[in-house]
């Protein structure tokens, strides 16, 4: 089952997502993620495995900002790999987005995206 985490606030959002990863992993999950934001920029970490696997080859833990957001995955559309790993990363680097489920209209809005 999928999880999702975010955070806006003071203190550094990695950490805070860390431990809502961690927190998550009784779901289970193939693949973890985190994005924060830091002056304008998106820093994204992601990969598949578990968290802590995941956490001692990225280094969550550098990502810096104070907003950020982290998912749990469990495959249930599309194969269990880094590239489906959330959070997705739009193609121009501004836009992070997380869901749960499976979207149902993929083909028609890359369709429409494309044009």
């Amino acid at each position: 089952m999928c999880g999702i985490i975010g955070y806006i606030g003071y203190r550094k959002a990695s950490l805070i997502l860390l431990n809502g990863l961690k927190r998550m992993e009784y779901r289970g999950y193939d693949s973890a993620g985190i994005a924060c934001i830091h002056n304008g920029e998106i820093q994204l970490r992601k990969d598949i495995g578990k968290i802590e696997e995941i956490n001692k080859q990225l280094h969550f833990n550098e990502l810096v900002g104070k907003i950020g957001i982290a998912h749990t995955r469990w495959a249930t559309h599309g194969k269990v790999n880094r590239n489906n790993a959330h959070p997705h990363l739009s193609c121009l680097d501004e836009v992070m987005v997380v869901h749960n489920g499976i979207i149902e209209n993929h083909h028609e809005l890359k369709k429409k995206l494309l044009e």
